[in-house]
């Protein structure tokens, strides 16, 4: 019963629906053969009792050339079950005599490891053996890195090096050979000692591995199929002894039913039960037929491929076990033969077919067309194994055209050509590297920036060297923070950037004090940034007469704080001498004046409404105070967005510009200038300058120009651009888009570097700056590159801050300050990592302070407001 068993599995019966119900083991290896590979590559190809070492020679004489040298070495049977170290001590004893025979020992060239075992990856050139099979049980190699055992063994003889490029299974290997010369092969088979399959499986599909574009070949271990009991009833009793008696019970049973190793055996154990059964050989064993491994899988093809009359081969062979076989039982044998070796190759097509049917699916093809690179003796050398594995795939899929390829260089050639595209990644990735590390500050690097801001916020305070300071420390003559008794009504302005607000904010006093805040955003159009002042202040008072109207408030006289985000020198708190234009804006005849009066000016000429401005401050301020508003210990101010600067209180001692030594005033730093003069030229990179070159103000707001909004994105551009020049990036080709100044915009940092953001979506940005032929493999390059510079934008900022906080401490003598810092900016609110990584190198590098980031909700224009009312609480005091 169980022989008919055996046999009726081997018809299609049922064939159809096997698919895998189990979990396989899963593997990856993701290269593309571009440009052309050339150099000279070792390989070796261990997956038997023998094992290959090659040296592969790949041309480029306009056509792509590969020639070959190899030599097969045997694997004692003591060291298949020894010590692992005694395998690779011997494996690498045969590399040294191979570089030896071929005078290349003093050569360090790149080799790929074909390691045909169950093993998991993480990268190409690490592989952790997961288990043994074919008979190896060598001791210490499971759950050990088998190319670290290599290193090892090679280290220890210290007579030669090489350079271990990459590790991958012979399936893979076995694909890769007969992919390079059939473009449409994506499927690799082996079925010899053991039995295995590979694909290329959908990115989308893989979730053990970032990224859903393109596609990534999947070693599937398909040997261990049915482990989790799904083939339990296609399984015989022949099928259940042999796992009993192997070396790994209860594992890889779908191997033991189908390949080399074991079909042999299960012949074996179908005679003797036939014997014992009196069926055949009249009843009769011999020591031979009842010896494990006596009867070998070369037996069956040798017996099936007899054709002669009196069935001589399979005579032959039974007389060599010492039996004494009649004409019968030499006929019955070789029925044995053929249902054991038709049952292997159908179930072989069945679980083919799964796989091609994914393909299929996956690619949504009415039709497949493909190829199946295969490998293996039991392939190679069965007389009809192949024959019915075709004609069994072939007839469950009929939708599908599939091409077998034999592989007839082995896996070996096809780890060369991985190790020689992966090693041209790997020369590449070091490039990459190399250009990135520029972008890459150490802790003594951001130390020493923080020094240095220190050293510039001491020369900004002094009055001897201010003029000379980069960091220009102004005053901003607020010196008081909201006390609560705050009320009435008030207009702030608050221009920064593009766009501008007008808000009219209530403030109520009291137990119940509260802020009310109404607002409307107007854009600034080009020509009023960089035409002439008059022009932008028209501009300005139009849109707050358009707010007034808007509120039903026309001709309304209110008290107005007016946020004014650029470098300014005060001598008053209603005053403000533009020093320079930043952030794109260029109106003429601004520079070196009075922005309220210029403002007022606006108004007069409009004569439709008056306003009191009553404080002129920076966007920093604002964001202090509002913040401050909140929570008392609030007495820093930063801004990280189009444009960055930071504010603080400081004793009023150390301001050296302004008369009298009791209490404080927050001073503005103009942070952004940090740099001007030198500062920061040993952490500038070709990126910076290229981008301070191109900018409307070259050679100022150094700082600035590495850390905020306006600049990142261009920052971005110039490393992609150098990358592709290079070769190392789009496949070296560029597209006119990305050669466009300010067309990679800082947003694109943010939604790239964003979590939540699948690598097809980072393409979709790629294509939409014309890269419409762009890889999975750039995508994860780009988003390197953003966070990269991303991270030194955060970290230089975290540098300056700590250098702030901890002047606030040392000016307070304490051992630990508790401070609170108010931010605002489009950047530290949007970018997924810029806050976090800030904080932490403020914490890293100020370990002495304890300090609280609180956004600021309102934006700076609150803060205009605050301090509006606060001058106007305190005018008022004066008065009575």
């Amino acid at each position: 019963p169980e022989f008919l068993k055996l046999y009726k599995s081997s018809g299609s019966r049922d064939l159809a629906s096997i698919t895998f119900l189990g979990q396989p083991s899963v593997f990856f290896i993701s290269l593309f053969f571009y440009p052309p590979e050339k150099g000279d590559f070792l390989a070796l190809d261990l997956g038997g009792t023998n094992f290959r070492v090659l040296l592969v020679k790949v041309s480029d004489n306009g056509k792509q050339k590969v020639e070959m040298e190899n030599q097969i070495y045997a694997i004692p049977e003591e060291l298949m079950r020894g010590s692992g170290s005694e395998l690779f001590d011997h494996i690498a004893e045969c590399l040294a005599n191979f570089l030896e025979k071929l005078g290349i020992k003093n050569q360090k060239l790149p080799l790929g490891f074909t390691f045909s075992f169950p093993c998991q990856q993480t990268k190409l050139d690490e592989s952790i053996l997961v288990s043994w099979t074919k008979g190896f049980k060598s001791h210490g190699v499971e759950g050990r890195d088998v190319v670290s055992l290599l290193r090892k063994a090679i280290k220890k003889r210290g007579d030669f090096d090489i350079d271990i490029v990459a590790v991958i299974n012979d399936t893979v290997g076995t694909m890769m050979t007969c992919g390079y010369d059939d473009h449409h092969c994506e499927i690799g088979l082996i079925v010899g000692t053991g039995t295995n399959a590979c694909y290329m499986e959908e990115m989308r599909h893989l979730e053990l591995v970032e990224g859903d574009e393109g596609r990534m070949c999947v070693n599937m271990e398909w040997g261990a199929f049915g482990d989790d009991g799904t083939l339990d009833d296609l399984r015989t009793d022949f099928d259940r002894e042999i796992d009993a008696g192997s070396l790994n019970p209860g594992k890889q049973l779908f191997e033991k039913m189908i390949s080399g190793m074991y079909m042999g055996e299960l012949v074996r154990l179908i005679l003797v039960k036939m014997a014992k059964e009196d069926l055949v050989f009249k009843g009769h064993t011999t020591p031979d037929l009842l010896t494990t491994g006596h009867f070998q899988t070369s037996f069956v093809s040798a017996i099936e491929n007899d054709k002669s009359e009196g069935l001589v081969s399979v005579e032959k062979v039974l007389r060599g076990l010492g039996l004494d076989p009649s004409g019968e039982d030499c006929v019955a044998t070789q029925r044995v033969c053929q249902v054991v070796s038709t049952r292997a190759a159908h179930l072989c097509a069945a679980t083919l077919v799964s796989v091609l049917r994914q393909i299929r699916d996956n690619k949504a093809a009415e039709r497949l067309r493909t190829t199946i690179g295969v490998d293996g003796s039991v392939y190679k050398n069965h007389p009809q194994f192949a024959r019915r594995l075709h004609k069994m795939v072939r007839r469950l899929v009929p939708d599908c055209d599939v091409r077998f390829l034999r592989s007839e260089d082995g896996s070996g050639k096809g780890a060369a050509m991985v190790t020689a595209v992966a090693y041209r990644l790997a020369t590449q990735h070091a490039e990459r590297q190399r250009i990135l590390d520029a972008l890459r500050l150490s802790r003594e690097q951001l130390l020493e920036v923080k020094r240095r801001m220190g050293e510039e916020i001491n020369r900004g305070l002094a009055k001897e060297s201010h003029d000379q300071a980069t960091v220009k420390m102004l005053p901003t003559y607020v010196r008081s923070t909201p006390d609560g008794t705050e009320h009435g009504d008030f207009l702030a302005l608050d221009l920064g950037g593009t766009n501008f607000r007008v808000l009219l904010v209530r403030v109520r006093g009291g137990k119940r004090r509260s802020v009310e805040m109404h607002n409307k955003i107007y854009a600034i159009p080009q020509e009023a940034m960089q035409g002439t002042g008059e022009e932008l202040f028209d501009h300005i008072v139009h849109c707050i007469a358009d707010f007034l109207e808007y509120m039903g408030m026309k001709g309304a006289s209110l008290p107005l704080g007016f946020t004014f985000s650029f470098p300014c020198h005060q001598n008053k708190l209603d005053q403000g001498i533009l020093l320079k234009w930043t952030k794109g804006f260029k109106a003429t005849g601004c520079e070196g004046e009075d922005v309220v009066s210029l403002l007022k000016d606006a108004i007069h000429r409009r004569e439709e409404f008056d306003l009191d401005v009553v404080a002129v401050v920076n966007d920093t301020v604002g964001t202090m105070m509002t913040c401050g508003y909140e929570d008392p210990l609030c007495e820093v101010g930063l801004i990280v967005g189009t444009g960055t600067n930071a504010c603080y209180m400081e004793e009023m001692q150390n301001v050296e510009l302004v008369e009298g030594d009791e209490g404080r005033m927050c001073v503005n730093m103009e942070w952004g200038a940090f740099g001007d003069h030198g500062e920061l030229d040993d952490f500038s990179t070709e990126f910076d300058r290229a981008v301070d070159d191109c900018a409307t103000n070259p050679g100022k707001q150094r700082y600035e120009k590495m850390i905020s909004g306006m600049y990142l994105g261009e920052i971005v551009r110039n490393v992609l651009l150098e990358f592709t020049a290079k070769g190392l990036l789009f496949r070296g080709k560029l597209s006119e888009r990305l050669k466009t100044r300010g067309i990679f915009e800082t947003k694109f940092l943010s939604q790239i570097e964003s979590d939540r953001l699948a690598l097809r979506q980072v393409r979709s940005i790629l294509q939409h700056l014309g890269l419409t032929s762009s890889t999975c493999d750039d995508s994860i390059l780009v988003k390197e590159v953003c966070s990269v510079v991303a991270r030194r934008a955060a970290q230089l900022c975290g540098a300056g801050l700590a250098a702030v906080v901890d002047k606030i401490r040392q000016n307070r003598n304490l051992s630990k300050l508790k401070i609170t810092v108010g931010v605002d900016g489009t950047l530290y609110k949007l970018h997924p990592h810029f806050s976090s990584i800030m904080h932490e190198t403020v914490r890293d590098l100020a370990p002495q302070c304890e300090v609280t980031f609180l956004q600021s909700e309102d934006g700076s224009g609150k803060g205009a407001a605050l301090i509006t009312a606060v001058a106007c609480r305190i005018r008022d005091a004066g008065q009575r």
